[in-house]
Parts: structure tokens; C-alpha cells; sequence
């Protein structure tokens, strides 16, 4: 059971990745169908697939068809395929069994899978519509956090006391939050708006046309009243998600504080994630955006989601605090032995 929610869990973490590359190179739109690619289960890129392309379309096709554009998003729709028959398995196997775990908690992901495959036909079918793309980024990191949290209270046992739950919320609705503006930075192509750092086009204030830029029901590089969005208006957008960066710090600085003596591994861990994300962001913008470090601080996110969804299923529940005193008096060999009095043995 473990190697296959292990898998299912670097599968997705994979995907996210795979999506955060066609999305990052340009590649949302190759092919402008769904589920397949010009009609075909495979990219065109013979010359009698083109040809056959062009009669489909009723006009030639051969300067809009970009066969290395549509590869990129094909790999990623049968990926996702691919990672749906692994969530299947592994939810039936964990209904089975359902130690520590919920019903809805177990179906959750197939529900997040559904809307997930909706999400990516409107990615194609609305032109890249920015609320559309970030919900199909923000429904990749919930399946992502959906499955940490399986596999979590499934592979670790509960250890952590029930006081650090606050912080651990508050950290995980800031990570969230971080993920939808980020979301909102790269599907407004906005990531290259503020030219410089830490000040965004020399000012700490927020540009002009913030509200406007913050809309979700407008077309992508469009106003509401289908204006152009201009250079301050995705400035705006940049810095708001800068802003997000710091509010953020301070709730994940809080958290390692408070996770240090319960667990230095787990603090040490999350410390390196945070500082990781915070080198790649800042190298996004010194070195203009490179694919390689653009992708990565999607992967960076990703791994901040996991490790705070992770201590946070290893939280003890608050009647097995009460059996045990204090959890943080206890000695190492006092605290396994009232973990393995309280707990169920998965």
C-alpha cells in the first residue's frame, strides 16, 4: 500500500510540474481542442496529418499547427490520465481499509480529478481565461495537498502536540492564498512587470489599476470594459503577490518557531523550503524569468504545500493530548509509548 500512495504522490508532484511547463512555455494552447489535439489522439506533426488538419478546418493549418507546442500539452493530458487510474486504485484500496481516515477524505481526490479534467477543457475551450487557468493551477495543488494528507495519515503515526494546529492552519491558508496570486502573476503574464527588486518599478507602493488588474471575469490581457491591461496594471498584480511573499514569511517564520522543540526535522525541512522559495522568486526576477527557475518556484510552492499538509496530519487529536499531559514534557520513549497507546497501528 505505501509504495503505491508514495507513487501516486511523486506522480502528482510530477504533473504539477509537467503543467506548470506548458504553462510557463507558452504551450496551454497548442492544441486548441479537447481531450484531443486537432481532432487526433496525438499531436499532428507529419505532413499528411496537417494536410488532413487543414480539410478538417476547411482552411491551411500549416502556419497555426505547431507540433512541439502540442506535444507539450498532449504528454500532459495523458499524464493526467495516467494519474487518475492511480487515484483510483489508491482510493479503493484505502476504503477498504479507512484507518484514520475519513470517508470524504478518501474521495475527495476523485471529486478534485473530475473537476480538474472540466477545469482543463475551459482552460482550452476560453482562451486561457486567467480565473480559469489559476483554478486549474489552484485544483492541482489541492489534489497534490489532498494526497499528502492521505498518505500522510496513512505512512506516519500521530506525534505532534495539538497546540501547533492554529499556526499550522494560518500557515496553510497563507501558502493557499500565495499559490492562487502566483497563479494570478504567471496566467496574466505578469512575472517581468516589476523590473527590479525589492522595490517594483522603483516605488514600495502599489501601481495604479490594482482593482481593475484583480477582476476575475475579463479576458486574458483584457479590462472588464475590454481595454488593453497595461504594464501598470500587471505591475500591480506583481507587486500584490510580493506583499503575499512577506505576509507569508511571517506566518511560516511563526510556524518554525513554534515547530522547533516538537520536531527540528520537520522545522529544519520547511526552513529550507521557505528559503529555497524565496531564492527562486527573487532569481525569477534578477535573471528575467528563465523556464528552468519559473518552473521550479511552481515545484518550490508545491513543496512548502506538502511539508506543512504533512506536520499537519501528524497533529495529535486534542482528547489524546489530555490523556498525556503535555506532549512537549514527555521524553522521547514516554512519548512513543502514548502514541502507541492512543493511536491505531496503520
Amino acid at each position: 500500500m505505501k509504495p503505491l500512495l508514495y507513487l501516486t504522490l511523486i506522480w502528482t508532484f510530477c504533473l504539477v510540474m509537467l503543467g506548470a511547463y506548458v504553462r510557463l512555455s507558452d504551450a496551454g494552447l497548442g492544441c486548441p481542442d479537447w481531450p484531443g489535439c486537432y481532432g487526433q489522439l496525438s499531436a499532428p506533426d507529419e505532413a499528411h496529418e496537417i494536410a488532413k488538419v487543414s480539410a478538417d478546418f476547411g482552411r491551411d493549418m500549416s502556419s497555426e499547427v505547431e507540433p512541439a507546442k502540442g506535444w507539450k500539452e498532449m504528454i500532459h493530458r495523458y499524464f493526467a490520465g495516467g494519474l487518475g487510474l492511480l487515484v483510483l486504485v489508491a482510493c479503493c484500496l484505502l476504503w477498504q481499509k479507512r484507518q484514520r481516515l475519513s470517508r470524504i477524505s478518501i474521495l475527495l481526490p476523485l471529486a478534485v480529478i473530475v473537476f480538474q479534467a472540466l477545469l482543463g477543457m475551459w482552460t482550452v475551450t476560453m482562451k486561457l481565461m486567467p480565473v480559469v487557468v489559476t483554478a486549474h493551477l489552484l485544483g492541482g495543488m489541492t489534489l497534490l495537498a489532498l494526497l499528502t494528507w492521505l498518505t500522510s495519515r496513512a505512512t506516519l503515526a500521530p506525534q505532534l502536540p495539538s497546540q501547533l494546529r492554529p499556526i499550522l492552519i494560518i500557515s496553510l491558508i497563507a501558502i493557499v492564498l500565495q499559490i492562487a496570486l502566483g497563479g494570478w502573476v504567471s496566467t496574466n503574464y505578469a512575472a517581468l512587470a516589476c523590473n527590479g527588486f525589492p522595490a517594483c518599478q522603483g516605488s514600495f507602493t502599489a501601481p495604479a489599476g490594482l482593482s481593475e488588474a484583480m477582476q476575475p471575469l475579463r479576458q486574458l490581457g483584457h479590462t472588464t470594459n475590454g481595454e488593453a491591461l497595461t504594464i501598470h496594471h500587471l505591475a500591480a498584480i506583481h507587486w500584490l503577490h510580493r506583499l503575499g511573499a512577506l505576509l507569508l514569511l511571517i506566518c511560516i517564520s511563526a510556524l518554525i518557531w513554534q515547530l522547533r522543540k516538537a520536531s527540528p526535522r520537520w522545522a529544519g525541512l520547511i526552513a529550507a523550503a521557505l528559503l529555497l522559495q524565496i531564492s527562486l522568486g527573487i532569481s525569477n526576477v534578477w535573471f528575467d524569468l528563465p523556464l528552468p527557475l519559473a518552473v521550479a518556484h511552481n515545484g518550490g510552492a508545491a513543496i512548502l504545500l506538502m511539508l506543512v499538509v504533512a506536520v499537519l496530519a501528524q497533529v495529535l487529536p486534542v482528547q489524546n493530548i489530555a490523556k498525556a499531559t503535555s506532549p512537549l514534557s514527555l521524553t522521547p520513549r514516554e512519548g512513543k509509548v502514548a502514541a502507541s497507546t492512543t493511536m491505531p497501528s496503520t
